[in-house]
């Protein structure tokens, strides 16, 4: 017959001990643990802020590209109207010359949100997550210095 394993109470791990009471190899095995926690906190900070930022380029760049379809109907609304009033003495270039002014416009609001998305999404770097990885190497300076 083989002795029964124990279990309950004696198998469980104990609490950690008090950073004074620790042990050097417990203290940097601590440090370890939390530079790993803190690094990987940092990409997954780094990760979303260029995920947000590559976003708005692409909402920049779909308004851009409204705005250039726009500008091109624009365009061909124009040359119709150029067309009309050569043919017509006046009438009907006037009302095409009215709708190529309004689509002129639209093309011209349509880019400067382009305009605006795309200088708020540039450039594409997570300046916060490399902001807050200096503040937390200076800490870590800070505290080690003591």
């Amino acid at each position: 017959m083989t002795a029964p394993t124990p279990t309950g109470a004696s198998r469980a791990t104990p609490p950690p001990a008090a950073p004074q009471d620790a042990s050097t190899g417990e203290l940097i095995s601590r440090l370890t643990e939390q530079i790993s926690t803190l690094v990987r906190d940092e990409a997954r900070l780094a990760q979303a802020e260029v995920t947000q930022k590559a976003k708005r380029l692409g909402i920049g760049a779909g308004l851009f590209g409204g705005a250039g379809l726009v500008a091109f109907f624009g365009l061909a609304v124009l040359i119709s109207a150029a067309v009309l009033g050569l043919a017509e003495a006046l009438p009907g270039w006037l009302a095409a010359l009215v709708v190529a002014v309004v689509l002129f416009a639209v093309a011209g609001a349509l880019a400067l949100l382009g305009k605006k998305d795309v200088q708020q999404g540039s450039p594409p770097v997570p300046t916060q997550a490399i902001a807050s990885t200096k503040a937390d190497i200076a800490t870590v300076k800070k505290a080690a210095s003591r």
